[in-house]
């Protein structure tokens, strides 16, 4: 699997490209800035880019603006942004249209080297990673819809575990709950906020992601 890293601290960046290499990843190039992003991606096309949000010459969004261009100049290429922060705005634009190959964690919450490597091999086949903190804020940002604002105490965890990607057999894992009462739980949530459901879990997480979002 072939991965473009963008990180601007330089031992964070070192970190990665050592940890992916061990893994047997290629790693096609490790920049510092979002211009040298958007020419590594563009001269590689790899299959995921892992991208901070914060870099020169700003230091505030600059990764973020790029994932968004990347993700529309190169469809086939996933998105995972790794970063210490929640930009909720940008994140729910990162998932506009088409949230399919994207993921977005916290660095300071990614404790377990295989955890991080899944999530990345998932996002790059075209599946997506959240981290639980990411996929509060963007519900908190939707709180008032209807639709959400529906939803029980337990329909609410389901609907996060489901948009980290995690199939009925995990969310019945994590929650302690049969696989039966989940899916139960899942076609509550379709029902209440008005979409399809369907047998591939990647499309039904795509369709709640689409709500959460806010559209």
């Amino acid at each position: 699997m072939r991965v473009v890293i963008a990180e601007d601290a330089a031992m964070m960046r070192e970190g990665l490209v050592r940890l992916l290499t061990d893994r047997g990843f290629e790693v096609c190039a490790a920049v510092a800035d979002a211009d040298a992003l958007r020419s590594a991606i563009a001269a590689t096309v790899p299959d995921v880019a892992i991208i901070d949000i914060r870099m020169p010459p700003t230091h505030t969004d600059e990764g973020l603006r790029a994932a968004i261009d990347i993700r529309r100049d190169h469809p086939d290429v996933g998105v995972l942004v790794f970063s210490q922060y929640v930009e909720t705005r940008y994140a729910t634009r990162l998932l506009a249209d088409r949230p399919t190959g994207v993921g977005y964690l916290l660095k300071d919450r990614v404790a377990d080297v295989a955890e991080f490597v899944d999530a990345l091999t998932r996002v790059a086949s075209g599946g997506t990673a959240l981290d639980p903190e990411v996929v509060g804020h963007l519900m908190r940002a939707v709180q008032d819809t209807v639709g959400v604002a529906s939803l029980t105490p337990r329909e609410r965890e389901v609907l996060s575990l489901m948009a980290e990607g995690r199939s009925n057999a995990g969310i019945a894992a994590a929650l302690v709950i049969t696989a039966g009462v989940v899916e139960k739980h899942v076609a509550n949530i379709f029902a209440k906020l008005g979409l399809p459901s369907s047998d591939g879990d990647n499309r039904r997480v795509l369709a709640v992601l689409r709500h959460v979002r806010g559209g």
